[in-house]
């Protein structure tokens, strides 16, 4: 049966290594006939959560920006798939900002159940991820429902669109995404 896969790309710079992973994860899921949305945080206006809390009562966030719109489509995915370049061994800022607004789902009945995490970093290691997988399970523990299922990790990349000389990592996010 078909999912549907919101992949989130957390990455603002044109070119990312990151994104590019990600839309090359959204091809193997097409390919293994699932329905993906690709979302792109880039050009969405995001504004802090200011913890009011007033999302735990109303299951939507007073502040009026991009974020509305964004958490139906967390809301209604079955599978969700979060992009992020590795800053200082964690994941970046626009992930964090966004995972903090998805507060209103709590109280909601959302759909989600699997959920993975793609990173990118120019060290390449096992482990320099391990903070931002941290980071995301801690949203996923907030949400019985739901299941971590794993981390796709690309190494080794600095400069814009430096993924285009690995093929071997590309193959590699091709296969991840036709077993999401």
């Amino acid at each position: 049966m078909a999912k549907n896969i919101l992949i989130v790309s957390s990455s603002l710079r044109a070119g990312s290594n990151s994104e590019l992973i990600s839309k090359e994860v959204e091809r193997g899921a097409i390919s293994a006939g699932n329905n993906v949305e690709f979302l792109s945080l880039k050009d969405k206006k995001i504004d802090f959560c200011i913890g009011c809390l007033k999302c735990q009562k109303k299951g939507k966030c007073i502040l009026k920006d991009d974020m509305a719109q964004l958490i139906e489509k967390v809301n209604n995915a079955d599978t969700l798939v979060f992009s992020t370049p590795i800053y200082y061994y964690e994941m970046s800022g626009a992930l964090k900002n966004f995972l903090d607004r998805c507060n209103p789902l709590y109280i909601r009945d959302y759909h989600f159940r699997e959920v993975y995490l793609i990173t990118t970093s120019a060290e390449n290691s096992e482990t320099v991820f391990q903070r931002a997988k941290s980071g995301v399970e801690g949203f996923v523990e907030c949400f019985p429902n739901s299941k971590f299922m794993g981390v796709f990790s690309g190494g080794g990349l600095t400069n814009p669109k430096e993924i285009n000389t690995h093929e071997e990592i590309l193959q590699k996010a091709f296969a991840f995404g036709e077993k999401l």
